[in-house]
């Protein structure tokens, strides 16, 4: 075995709890081998950036303290699917204040972006920017591909109506007060995205990515944290993709 792997799988093992965070090394594997490129080099180079992203001195966590409804709940989202795990954060919403006459102030939801479902965190310049929907295979919540992330909103031409579920999109979900996550492992795959396209260094390419998150998200050490501490703050957990 050629030492370089042999040291990507040592790392490995001390490691798993970072691993179980990034996706799935037979997914990758399998996408990778598409492109003539050595599944375990690139993953240890995933595996590596990761860990030191994860190493990050400060997290915020303050929005903890916004958990104050009475009903909370984290729905998490692993995947794209569509947008369809962002629109159910709104669907609960509309559901508990049409069925139980719940007051706004008396919900709390955080929506978590991980795994698959970070590219949902992205605004569309960077979608455009880097071909997301065409790379990834994106399909809409009619099950047509697109290069749109079907989690915001789509400009409206001028005198047009809003559609129906314009109102349970991202930004207008965290404009009435949902707290939405991102994690930051998964959020080395768009790091790197810049990094090759734009042929820019760790430092300046993390920079650009983070300048491209739709505004107000806040990005966790990992989705599964964001997850965990929701929980303990009182949320019920919800898979919502």
């Amino acid at each position: 075995m050629p030492s370089h792997r042999r040291d990507f799988l040592q790392r490995l093992a001390v490691g798993a709890a970072t691993v179980a965070s990034l996706p799935s090394v037979l997914h990758a594997a399998a996408h990778l081998s598409e492109t003539g490129h050595d599944p375990i080099d690139t993953l240890a180079g995933e595996f590596d950036d990761a860990m030191r992203l994860a190493a990050e001195p400060e997290w915020d966590t303050s929005w903890t303290k916004k958990i104050t409804g009475k009903h909370r709940v984290v729905f998490d989202v692993p995947g794209v699917s569509g947008g369809a795990g962002v629109l159910r954060a709104g669907l609960w919403a509309r559901q508990y204040t049409d069925v139980l006459k719940a007051l706004p102030a008396d919900l709390s939801a955080v929506i978590v972006l991980r795994h698959e479902g970070i590219i949902l965190a992205m605004q569309q310049a960077f979608w455009d920017e880097y071909k997301v929907g065409k790379r990834n295979k994106v399909r809409d919540g009619d099950d047509k591909k697109t290069e749109q992330n079907p989690a915001l909103a789509k400009p409206l031409a001028e005198g047009g109506k809003p559609r129906p579920f314009d109102a349970l999109m991202l930004e207008q979900q965290m404009a009435r007060g949902v707290i939405v996550l991102a994690c930051n492992l998964a959020f080395a795959g768009c790091v790197r995205a810049v990094a090759k396209q734009d042929k820019l260094k760790q430092p300046e390419a993390r920079a650009k990515a983070i300048s491209m998150l739709v505004p107000g998200i806040i990005l966790q050490p990992s989705g599964i944290f964001a997850d965990v501490l929701a929980q303990q703050t009182g949320c019920a957990f919800v898979a919502a993709s």
